[in-house]
């Protein structure tokens, strides 16, 4: 298994994170974004979107970071993380798309700001990032992982931008049971961090 990766990605690093909790081996291969291979014939090739991450399985070529948490949770029958009755899937699925819609545009955006001068409304990107924050810090009030008894790919996939969400210049810390819950994730046997997670 292979993964089109950029270090500071936290799309990216959904991948790497759960391959490392779960022990699955991953090759792991740095596009030069900066000098635009993202966007070369070869890469278009296999990403119309050219964009990334890009996993690829063999002749299985899958893009977006919230599909790949599914497929390699399916595929390797890690059903801890990718519960398969209906409800407890649907729950993650829910959170997938929340970390694929509100939390993008929330902290991943106001981060593209600051980080890399992405040109956008930074204003309505940190008041996304407060929303976020707050709707995940009352979930986490009275659940301790946001789908069930224990960690599911709906943990990792929401982890990352609320972890770099200081580096989109909104502080994390008056949110109580986020910070517990990033602290928990941290916590996990296997965990691996990336630049801008302490």
């Amino acid at each position: 298994m292979k993964l089109y990766d950029l270090e500071l990605s936290g799309n990216c690093f959904k991948v790497r994170l759960f391959c490392a909790l779960t022990q699955l081996s991953l090759e792991v291969y740095a596009v030069d974004y900066m000098g635009g291979e993202h966007k070369s014939d070869y890469f278009l090739g296999m990403n119309p979107l050219g964009q990334i991450p890009l996993f690829e399985d063999g002749d299985f070529l899958l893009r977006d970071s919230q599909a790949i948490l599914v497929y390699l949770a399916q595929k390797h029958v890690l059903h801890a993380w990718w519960p398969q009755d209906a409800k407890a899937q649907a729950q993650v699925m829910q959170w997938l798309s929340f970390a694929a819609n509100e939390i993008a545009r929330g902290p991943n955006d106001a981060r593209l700001h600051d980080l890399f001068g992405v040109d956008l409304n930074v204003g309505l990107a940190r008041e996304r990032a407060e929303f976020c924050a707050a709707i995940l810090d009352e979930h986490l009030s009275n659940h301790k992982w946001l789908v069930g008894n224990g960690p599911t790919i709906a943990d990792i996939a929401c982890y990352p931008y609320m972890a770099l969400m200081h580096q989109g210049g909104v502080d994390a810390a008056p949110y109580l049971n986020l910070m517990r819950w990033m602290g928990d994730i941290r916590s996990l046997d296997g965990f691996v961090s990336m630049p801008g997670i302490e």
